[in-house]
């Protein structure tokens, strides 16, 4: 690591010798592996590595980048002079000069929590753990169509700036997931996710995979799969609607994380998927939820799948206050949008790979736990519908009118879960839905879900999120039978 970092220093000094009023230079390791087994085989395996560095300028007031995986003096040298060249270029158009919160220097580091490197493991150990998931699976000769994988990524990183600030950071994250159904023609399938669609990530270490207890809930699953296939649409109605944990964590993401991120908000991050409703004169004015929301950002979180030690531009992390009592009380900022509203940054920069600039990104945002238990606030839902797992979503441009969908639901009647349904959705306008929030599950049921696939940006990046959230009861909600 020290000729990586005397070559970011090369950078950082050649930087401001050619007239840059900040700069900083990040130093971006990624090793990647991914397994699938399906249908009794081996589906794929890939692993692949990743090397870089990029060093990002202010220049005349505006902003200039160059990226490069060659690692030399002499190359970096090259990338400082041409990103000092795309600064000044791009000042010609500036409408005014870039400003930056205040920060403070750091040198430190900082290492995930996971007990088992999981790149430790090796392969044959990796495909019997998926070949066991599929015997898992297959104990139930209806079940036709079967997919298990595992994923894990480690992230080595060296930030340096002409602040002073110096970390590193290593970064291991995993994760695990099925699909199980039955298909007997195109028309007529049926499927079930687990532990949510798309798999449980976290920032643990191989550990996580003896955590998921994939055969006690396999049973459950394989006769809600059988269920599915005879379960009839859920009729159309505007009642209460229990969301299981990861539903919410969706929610979370679409309804409160992107329409919180500042630069969106803005308007300087809008082509991909849009701009915000919740725009700055709303601060600490708009009733986003009911007076029991309270939302929060939290990169310090032990293993959600988007914590970390310090974001893409230095700044160390900390637990933000997004949403308190229902009313709106921050955002997701980097230091430069952070400087708009007149605050400190959320430290939400974070760059997917050395190649590309940092862009505010959601973190660990997490819907505080209530005071329920899950059996009481079913028992108390009489006529209301419980789903669980997500399965597709679809929301306009200002994040305000949306429309999901889930793998199943039920009616709850006599206090339990009576009545399947398959393909619900359920729309809403973004503040009446989180107004209508009237009960939360307690800390028991609370858990931090992980998103490794979050797109933003053009060219997209990908970011790793998570959503710490516990099963919610929504009142009239519209809900239908059309996912």
């Amino acid at each position: 690591m020290a000729d990586t970092e005397k070559i970011l220093h090369v950078a950082i000094e050649k930087a401001v010798t050619l007239g840059s009023s900040y700069a900083d230079c990040r130093y971006v390791e990624i090793d990647d592996e991914s397994l699938s087994f399906s249908d009794g085989s081996p589906e794929s395996v890939n692993r692949s590595t990743d090397r870089g560095f990029g060093i990002r300028v202010i220049a005349d007031g505006a902003w200039g980048f160059f990226g490069s995986s060659i690692l030399s003096e002499s190359e970096a040298l090259r990338a400082a002079q041409k990103a000092v060249e795309i600064a000044k270029a791009s000042a010609r158009l500036n409408e005014a000069p870039v400003e930056l919160a205040p920060v403070s220097s750091y040198s430190g580091s900082y290492v995930s929590n996971f007990r088992i490197d999981p790149f430790t493991i090796n392969l044959p150990e990796k495909i019997d753990y998926l070949e066991n998931l599929d015997r898992l699976m297959a104990k139930n000769d209806q079940i036709n169509s079967r997919t298990a994988y595992i994923d894990f990524r480690k992230t080595s990183s060296y930030f340096v700036s002409s602040i002073g600030t110096e970390v590193n950071q290593t970064i291991i994250q995993s994760g695990a997931g099925i699909e199980l159904g039955i298909r007997k023609s195109r028309r007529e399938h049926a499927s079930r996710s687990y532990p949510q669609n798309g798999g449980q990530y976290e920032c643990k270490g191989y550990e996580l995979l003896s955590e998921i207890d994939f055969e006690s809930e396999m049973p459950r699953l394989t006769d809600e799969v059988i269920t599915l296939l005879s379960a009839p649409d859920c009729p159309p109605v505007t009642t209460s609607l229990v969301l299981e944990g990861s539903v919410v964590g969706l929610v979370i993401h679409e309804l409160i994380g992107h329409a919180l991120e500042l630069d969106r908000v803005f308007g300087s991050e809008r082509n991909f998927s849009g701009t915000s409703f919740a725009t700055t004169d709303k601060l600490d004015r708009l009733q986003y939820g009911s007076p029991i929301i309270n939302v929060v950002s939290d990169p310090t979180h032990s293993y959600g799948l988007a914590s970390y030690g310090y974001d893409d531009e230095g700044v160390k992390t900390r637990k933000v206050d997004l949403i308190r009592n229902g009313l709106l009380v921050g955002y997701l900022s980097s230091r430069e949008t952070a400087a708009r509203i007149g605050r400190r940054s959320s430290g939400a920069m974070r760059a997917d790979g050395w190649q590309n600039l940092p862009l505010i990104r959601m973190i660990n945002i997490s819907l505080a736990p209530g005071e329920w238990e899950l059996d009481d606030l079913i028992a108390d839902s009489n006529g209301a519908i419980f789903v669980d797992l997500n399965k597709s979503w679809s929301i306009d441009d200002r994040r305000v009118n949306f429309k999901f969908g889930c793998e199943i639901g039920w009616e709850i009647q006599g206090g339990k879960l009576a009545k399947p349904y398959k393909n619900i959705a359920y729309t809403g306008i973004t503040p009446e839905f989180w107004n209508s929030c009237d009960a939360i599950c307690n800390e028991k049921y609370w858990h931090i879900w992980g998103i490794p696939s979050c797109g933003k940006g053009e060219p997209m990046q990908s970011a790793h999120v998570a959503h710490g959230a516990a099963p919610t009861r929504f009142r009239q909600v519209s809900v239908g039978g059309a996912s």
